[in-house]
């Protein structure tokens, strides 16, 4: 009786330290692949065996989609997730769209990227993000922490921006990183766009907003690689600033769409909607949103 009590705490202590789950199931099999056998490949027949027996598929889905990721193989995961997802259950949806999101940026495919960011506004003025709860638990090395939806909002719209940066948009970029620091301001956000400022040659701009980092005014100027770059950008316009020829085009980027966001960004006031402002009014432009 004892030796089979120890035999059980034992193998209770296994499940811990390789964070394998129980059982002897496909999912289980293609876990016990995954982390105790370092066997990808195996992990992955596995992980479709899961899937195709309806064994814990939301959970094979994404972690065959990590994997795949690991092995150089995103564009399978891509098509695993648009195929099976309509398997998992609906408060699944928006943690496969990150996943989906990930694997856009490791095959470069910068439109799909934007469509999909794009469709993550949406629903945030729909109020269906985060299942329609104010916050969300994140993960992030280990340690959880809770998400507001204005600061996911504002994440999103960085992405976004980044987005538009990789395909030379910088305009777009720039309006869309503006918005984002208006709704929750950090560091990495305003190096982003004084690097966006940069590449459109306005030096002084960039200069500006660079020195909120240097001068420690945003969350996030005291990470080390925030003030590394922060170093590299003072250099960079250092250099170009004798040169600044001293004036501003007069770009329009997709009018509607801004004015639009000029009118809710004046208007912010959390406390009278679980919709975030910002979009309140912008329903009528987001088929018109930067492309």
């Amino acid at each position: 009786m004892e030796s089979g009590s120890k035999k059980k705490r034992g193998n209770d202590l296994f499940h811990v330290i390789h964070k394998v789950p129980c059982g002897d199931g496909p999912y289980v099999r293609a876990k016990h692949a995954q982390l105790v056998e370092k066997d990808p490949e195996g992990a992955i027949v596995w992980f479709w065996k899961a899937i195709n027996t309806g064994d814990r598929v939301e959970s094979a889905l994404k972690d065959m989609a990590v994997v795949m990721k690991q092995l150089n193989r995103p564009q399978e995961a891509i098509e695993a997730i648009k195929s099976f997802r309509a398997f998992c259950p609906r408060n699944s949806q928006e943690s496969l769209d990150n996943i989906l999101i990930d694997l856009y940026k490791k095959c470069g495919k910068v439109d799909e990227q934007i469509v999909l960011l794009k469709h993550k506004l949406k629903l945030i003025y729909l109020g269906e993000a985060f299942n329609g709860k104010p916050t969300k638990t994140a993960r992030s090395h280990g340690k959880k922490f809770q998400v507001s939806v204005k600061q996911e909002t504002s994440r999103i719209l960085g992405n976004l921006a980044w987005a538009y940066m990789q395909k030379s948009n910088f305009l777009a970029a720039e309006v869309v990183y503006r918005k984002a620091q208006m709704i929750d301001p950090d560091a990495n956000k305003a190096l982003n766009l004084c690097h966006c400022l940069i590449k459109q040659a306005r030096y002084h701009d960039a200069s500006s907003v660079l020195q909120e980092v240097l001068q420690h005014k945003l969350p996030g100027s005291d990470d080390p690689k925030s003030r590394n770059r922060a170093g590299e950008l003072s250099l960079e316009l250092d250099f170009k600033l004798p040169s600044d020829p001293s004036f501003e085009d007069d770009f329009v980027f997709e009018d509607d769409f801004v004015e639009a966001l000029e009118r809710v960004m004046n208007e912010w006031a959390p406390p009278r909607t679980r919709r975030l402002p910002i979009f309140e009014e912008i329903s009528q432009f987001r088929d018109q949103l930067a492309c």
